[in-house]
Protein backbone atom coordinates (compact mmCIF):
# COMPACT_ATOMS: atom_id res chain seq x y z
CA UNK A 1 0.00 0.00 0.00
CA UNK A 2 1.55 3.37 -0.98
CA UNK A 3 1.85 6.45 1.29
CA UNK A 4 -1.41 8.02 0.12
CA UNK A 5 -3.37 4.86 0.86
CA UNK A 6 -1.67 4.57 4.23
CA UNK A 7 -2.71 8.13 5.10
CA UNK A 8 -6.29 7.55 3.95
CA UNK A 9 -6.47 4.33 5.96
CA UNK A 10 -5.07 6.13 9.03
CA UNK A 11 -7.67 8.91 8.72
CA UNK A 12 -10.51 6.40 8.42
CA UNK A 13 -9.27 4.47 11.46
CA UNK A 14 -9.05 7.59 13.62
CA UNK A 15 -12.41 8.96 12.49
CA UNK A 16 -14.18 5.66 13.13
CA UNK A 17 -12.46 5.08 16.50
CA UNK A 18 -13.12 8.65 17.66
CA UNK A 19 -9.55 9.15 18.80
CA UNK A 20 -5.90 8.59 17.99
CA UNK A 21 -5.13 6.32 20.94
CA UNK A 22 -7.99 3.90 20.31
CA UNK A 23 -7.18 3.79 16.60
CA UNK A 24 -3.50 3.20 17.32
CA UNK A 25 -4.35 0.36 19.71
CA UNK A 26 -6.57 -1.31 17.07
CA UNK A 27 -3.95 -0.97 14.33
CA UNK A 28 -0.99 -1.92 16.46
CA UNK A 29 0.84 1.36 15.86
CA UNK A 30 1.47 4.62 17.68
CA UNK A 31 -0.88 7.57 18.09
CA UNK A 32 1.86 9.94 16.91
CA UNK A 33 2.28 8.07 13.61
CA UNK A 34 -1.46 8.27 12.98
CA UNK A 35 -1.48 11.97 13.82
CA UNK A 36 1.34 12.58 11.35
CA UNK A 37 -0.46 10.59 8.65
CA UNK A 38 -3.66 12.63 9.07
CA UNK A 39 -1.64 15.86 9.05
CA UNK A 40 0.02 14.86 5.75
CA UNK A 41 -3.37 14.06 4.23
CA UNK A 42 -4.86 17.39 5.32
CA UNK A 43 -1.86 19.24 3.90
CA UNK A 44 -2.13 17.40 0.60
CA UNK A 45 -5.89 18.08 0.32
CA UNK A 46 -5.70 21.64 1.70
CA UNK A 47 -8.63 21.10 4.05
CA UNK A 48 -9.10 20.14 7.70
CA UNK A 49 -10.57 16.67 8.09
CA UNK A 50 -10.74 16.28 11.88
CA UNK A 51 -11.79 18.48 14.77
CA UNK A 52 -9.27 17.81 17.56
CA UNK A 53 -9.70 18.59 21.24
CA UNK A 54 -8.12 17.26 24.39
CA UNK A 55 -11.12 15.00 24.94
CA UNK A 56 -12.33 13.94 21.51
CA UNK A 57 -11.71 13.75 17.78
CA UNK A 58 -14.52 14.09 15.25
CA UNK A 59 -14.68 14.48 11.47
CA UNK A 60 -15.28 17.92 10.00
CA UNK A 61 -17.95 18.26 7.35
CA UNK A 62 -15.32 17.66 4.67
CA UNK A 63 -13.93 14.77 6.70
CA UNK A 64 -17.39 13.23 7.02
CA UNK A 65 -17.92 13.36 3.25
CA UNK A 66 -14.52 11.77 2.65
CA UNK A 67 -15.17 9.08 5.25
CA UNK A 68 -18.55 8.28 3.69
CA UNK A 69 -16.89 7.56 0.32
CA UNK A 70 -13.70 6.09 1.73
CA UNK A 71 -15.03 3.35 4.00
CA UNK A 72 -16.69 1.24 1.25
CA UNK A 73 -13.56 1.56 -0.90
CA UNK A 74 -11.30 0.44 1.93
CA UNK A 75 -13.61 -2.47 2.68
CA UNK A 76 -13.40 -3.56 -0.97
CA UNK A 77 -9.62 -3.38 -0.84
CA UNK A 78 -9.53 -5.44 2.36
CA UNK A 79 -11.83 -8.02 0.78
CA UNK A 80 -9.61 -8.23 -2.31
CA UNK A 81 -6.51 -8.72 -0.17
CA UNK A 82 -8.26 -11.43 1.82
CA UNK A 83 -9.13 -13.23 -1.41
CA UNK A 84 -5.50 -13.11 -2.51
CA UNK A 85 -4.43 -14.47 0.86
CA UNK A 86 -7.04 -17.21 0.63
CA UNK A 87 -5.86 -18.16 -2.86
CA UNK A 88 -2.37 -18.63 -1.45
CA UNK A 89 -3.69 -20.87 1.29
CA UNK A 90 -6.14 -22.65 -1.02
CA UNK A 91 -4.76 -22.26 -4.57
CA UNK A 92 -7.14 -21.77 -7.46
CA UNK A 93 -6.97 -21.45 -11.22
CA UNK A 94 -6.15 -23.54 -14.27
CA UNK A 95 -2.99 -25.66 -14.39
CA UNK A 96 -1.94 -26.92 -17.84
CA UNK A 97 0.34 -29.95 -18.16
CA UNK A 98 1.93 -31.53 -21.24
CA UNK A 99 2.58 -35.24 -20.61
CA UNK A 100 3.43 -38.41 -22.52
CA UNK A 101 0.60 -40.83 -23.11
CA UNK A 102 2.35 -43.36 -20.87
CA UNK A 103 2.36 -40.88 -17.96
CA UNK A 104 -1.32 -40.10 -18.53
CA UNK A 105 -2.00 -43.83 -18.42
CA UNK A 106 0.33 -44.99 -15.65
CA UNK A 107 1.26 -42.05 -13.39
CA UNK A 108 -1.50 -39.45 -13.36
CA UNK A 109 -4.32 -41.81 -12.28
CA UNK A 110 -2.44 -42.23 -9.00
CA UNK A 111 -2.24 -38.46 -8.50
CA UNK A 112 -5.11 -36.59 -10.12
CA UNK A 113 -8.09 -37.78 -8.01
CA UNK A 114 -6.38 -37.07 -4.68
CA UNK A 115 -4.88 -33.78 -5.89
CA UNK A 116 -8.23 -32.44 -7.12
CA UNK A 117 -9.89 -33.55 -3.91
CA UNK A 118 -7.25 -31.63 -1.91
CA UNK A 119 -7.47 -28.52 -4.14
CA UNK A 120 -11.06 -28.26 -5.41
CA UNK A 121 -10.48 -24.76 -6.80
CA UNK A 122 -7.76 -25.93 -9.20
CA UNK A 123 -8.70 -27.04 -12.72
CA UNK A 124 -6.30 -29.37 -14.52
CA UNK A 125 -5.85 -29.40 -18.28
CA UNK A 126 -3.85 -32.40 -19.49
CA UNK A 127 -2.38 -32.54 -22.99
CA UNK A 128 -1.26 -36.13 -23.58
CA UNK A 129 1.08 -36.50 -26.54
CA UNK A 130 4.48 -37.95 -27.32
CA UNK A 131 6.08 -35.14 -29.31
CA UNK A 132 8.63 -33.00 -27.52
CA UNK A 133 7.38 -29.46 -27.04
CA UNK A 134 8.46 -26.18 -25.52
CA UNK A 135 5.97 -26.12 -22.66
CA UNK A 136 5.98 -22.32 -22.38
CA UNK A 137 5.48 -21.80 -26.12
CA UNK A 138 2.75 -24.45 -25.98
CA UNK A 139 0.92 -22.53 -23.26
CA UNK A 140 1.58 -25.06 -20.50
CA UNK A 141 2.73 -24.46 -16.94
CA UNK A 142 4.65 -27.71 -16.56
CA UNK A 143 5.16 -31.11 -18.13
CA UNK A 144 6.13 -34.69 -17.45
CA UNK A 145 9.06 -36.26 -19.27
CA UNK A 146 11.81 -38.79 -18.79
CA UNK A 147 15.30 -37.54 -18.00
CA UNK A 148 16.77 -38.10 -21.46
CA UNK A 149 14.41 -35.53 -22.95
CA UNK A 150 14.57 -32.83 -20.24
CA UNK A 151 15.96 -29.41 -21.06
CA UNK A 152 18.88 -28.26 -18.93
CA UNK A 153 17.24 -25.08 -17.64
CA UNK A 154 14.25 -26.89 -16.17
CA UNK A 155 13.60 -27.81 -12.56
CA UNK A 156 12.76 -31.52 -12.37
CA UNK A 157 10.94 -33.33 -9.56
CA UNK A 158 10.57 -37.15 -9.61
CA UNK A 159 6.98 -38.21 -10.14
CA UNK A 160 5.86 -41.82 -10.05
CA UNK A 161 7.99 -44.91 -9.33
CA UNK A 162 11.72 -44.15 -9.21
CA UNK A 163 12.53 -47.11 -11.45
CA UNK A 164 10.54 -48.63 -14.28
CA UNK A 165 11.15 -51.36 -16.85
CA UNK A 166 10.30 -52.11 -20.43
CA UNK A 167 8.71 -55.51 -20.93
CA UNK A 168 8.04 -57.88 -23.83
CA UNK A 169 4.86 -59.88 -24.08
CA UNK A 170 3.02 -62.18 -26.44
CA UNK A 171 -0.19 -64.15 -26.34
CA UNK A 172 -0.14 -67.84 -25.43
CA UNK A 173 -1.49 -68.58 -28.94
CA UNK A 174 1.37 -66.75 -30.64
CA UNK A 175 4.02 -68.48 -28.51
CA UNK A 176 2.44 -71.88 -29.14
CA UNK A 177 2.48 -71.20 -32.87
CA UNK A 178 5.84 -69.44 -33.33
CA UNK A 179 7.88 -70.56 -30.32
CA UNK A 180 9.29 -68.61 -27.39
CA UNK A 181 12.40 -66.47 -27.98
CA UNK A 182 15.25 -67.31 -25.60
CA UNK A 183 17.56 -64.46 -26.60
CA UNK A 184 16.73 -60.94 -27.84
CA UNK A 185 18.47 -61.58 -31.18
CA UNK A 186 15.85 -64.24 -31.93
CA UNK A 187 13.30 -61.39 -32.18
CA UNK A 188 14.70 -60.63 -35.63
CA UNK A 189 12.85 -63.78 -36.79
CA UNK A 190 9.58 -62.89 -35.05
CA UNK A 191 6.60 -60.60 -35.72
CA UNK A 192 7.29 -57.51 -33.60
CA UNK A 193 4.63 -54.84 -33.21
CA UNK A 194 6.33 -51.45 -33.40
CA UNK A 195 5.70 -47.81 -32.58
CA UNK A 196 6.93 -44.61 -34.19
CA UNK A 197 7.11 -41.04 -32.85
CA UNK A 198 5.50 -38.19 -34.76
CA UNK A 199 9.02 -37.10 -35.72
CA UNK A 200 9.39 -40.33 -37.68
CA UNK A 201 11.82 -41.91 -35.22
CA UNK A 202 11.15 -45.57 -34.55
CA UNK A 203 12.62 -46.31 -31.11
CA UNK A 204 14.79 -49.37 -30.82
CA UNK A 205 13.95 -52.28 -28.56
CA UNK A 206 16.60 -52.22 -25.84
CA UNK A 207 17.69 -55.12 -23.64
CA UNK A 208 20.27 -55.49 -20.89
CA UNK A 209 21.68 -58.40 -18.89
CA UNK A 210 24.91 -58.92 -16.96
CA UNK A 211 26.49 -55.83 -18.48
CA UNK A 212 25.49 -56.74 -22.04
CA UNK A 213 23.27 -54.15 -23.76
CA UNK A 214 21.47 -54.75 -27.04
CA UNK A 215 19.56 -52.33 -29.27
CA UNK A 216 17.45 -54.02 -31.92
CA UNK A 217 15.31 -52.85 -34.83
CA UNK A 218 13.19 -55.97 -35.36
CA UNK A 219 10.73 -56.39 -38.24
CA UNK A 220 7.01 -56.63 -37.84
CA UNK A 221 3.62 -56.49 -39.53
CA UNK A 222 2.29 -53.46 -37.62
CA UNK A 223 3.68 -49.94 -37.08
CA UNK A 224 1.61 -47.34 -35.20
CA UNK A 225 2.06 -43.80 -33.99
CA UNK A 226 3.28 -43.78 -30.39
CA UNK A 227 0.52 -42.27 -28.33
CA UNK A 228 -2.95 -42.96 -29.60
CA UNK A 229 -1.92 -46.15 -31.40
CA UNK A 230 -0.46 -48.01 -28.45
CA UNK A 231 -3.74 -49.63 -27.43
CA UNK A 232 -3.99 -51.05 -30.95
CA UNK A 233 -0.55 -52.65 -30.57
CA UNK A 234 -1.56 -54.22 -27.25
CA UNK A 235 -4.84 -55.52 -28.70
CA UNK A 236 -2.98 -56.98 -31.67
CA UNK A 237 -0.55 -58.76 -29.36
CA UNK A 238 -3.43 -60.14 -27.30
CA UNK A 239 -4.96 -61.45 -30.52
CA UNK A 240 -1.80 -63.37 -31.39
CA UNK A 241 -0.43 -61.10 -34.15
CA UNK A 242 3.03 -60.67 -32.59
CA UNK A 243 5.13 -59.45 -29.68
CA UNK A 244 4.70 -56.11 -27.93
CA UNK A 245 7.45 -54.07 -26.20
CA UNK A 246 6.06 -51.57 -23.72
CA UNK A 247 6.18 -50.30 -20.14
CA UNK A 248 5.96 -53.19 -17.69
CA UNK A 249 3.25 -51.39 -15.71
CA UNK A 250 1.18 -51.03 -18.89
CA UNK A 251 1.37 -54.76 -19.67
CA UNK A 252 1.08 -55.98 -16.06
CA UNK A 253 -2.76 -56.33 -16.08
CA UNK A 254 -2.60 -58.46 -19.23
CA UNK A 255 0.10 -60.65 -17.69
CA UNK A 256 -2.01 -61.04 -14.56
CA UNK A 257 -5.05 -62.14 -16.58
CA UNK A 258 -3.03 -64.52 -18.75
CA UNK A 259 -3.90 -62.65 -21.96
CA UNK A 260 -0.18 -62.06 -22.50
CA UNK A 261 2.86 -63.96 -21.25
CA UNK A 262 6.19 -62.37 -20.28
CA UNK A 263 8.95 -62.99 -22.81
CA UNK A 264 12.73 -62.54 -22.27
CA UNK A 265 12.07 -61.30 -18.73
CA UNK A 266 15.72 -61.53 -17.56
CA UNK A 267 16.59 -59.06 -20.32
CA UNK A 268 14.03 -56.38 -19.49
CA UNK A 269 15.89 -53.06 -19.11
CA UNK A 270 15.37 -50.72 -16.18
CA UNK A 271 15.28 -46.94 -16.50
CA UNK A 272 14.63 -43.93 -14.27
CA UNK A 273 11.02 -42.97 -13.77
CA UNK A 274 9.50 -39.72 -15.07
CA UNK A 275 9.88 -36.17 -13.79
CA UNK A 276 7.50 -33.28 -13.33
CA UNK A 277 9.43 -30.37 -14.86
CA UNK A 278 8.89 -26.62 -15.05
CA UNK A 279 10.90 -23.43 -15.70
CA UNK A 280 13.11 -22.38 -12.81
CA UNK A 281 11.42 -19.44 -11.13
CA UNK A 282 11.53 -18.04 -7.62
CA UNK A 283 7.78 -17.51 -7.44
CA UNK A 284 5.71 -20.32 -8.89
CA UNK A 285 2.00 -19.80 -9.62
CA UNK A 286 0.04 -21.03 -6.59
CA UNK A 287 -1.58 -23.93 -8.47
CA UNK A 288 1.79 -25.19 -9.76
CA UNK A 289 3.39 -24.79 -6.33
CA UNK A 290 0.55 -26.86 -4.87
CA UNK A 291 1.18 -29.65 -7.42
CA UNK A 292 4.96 -29.61 -6.87
CA UNK A 293 4.53 -29.87 -3.09
CA UNK A 294 1.87 -32.55 -3.51
CA UNK A 295 4.18 -34.65 -5.70
CA UNK A 296 7.14 -34.22 -3.34
CA UNK A 297 5.05 -35.43 -0.38
CA UNK A 298 3.68 -38.42 -2.29
CA UNK A 299 4.93 -41.92 -1.51
CA UNK A 300 5.12 -44.25 -4.49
Amino acid sequence: MDARMDDLSAFAAVARAGGFRDAARARGTSASSLSEAVRRLETRLGVRLLHRSTRSVAPTEAGQRLLHSLVPALEQIDAALEQVQASRDLPAGTLRLNVPVAAARLVLPRIVPDFLAAYPRIRLEIRAEDRFVDILADGCDAGIRYDESLEQDMVAVPIGPATQRFAVGASPAYLAREGRPRHPRELMRHACLRGRFSSGVRPAWEFARDGEVLRLDPPGPLLVGIGGGIDLVVDAARSGVGLVYLFEDWLAPYFARGELEPVLQPWWPSFHGPFLYYPGQRQLPPALRALVDFVKDRRW
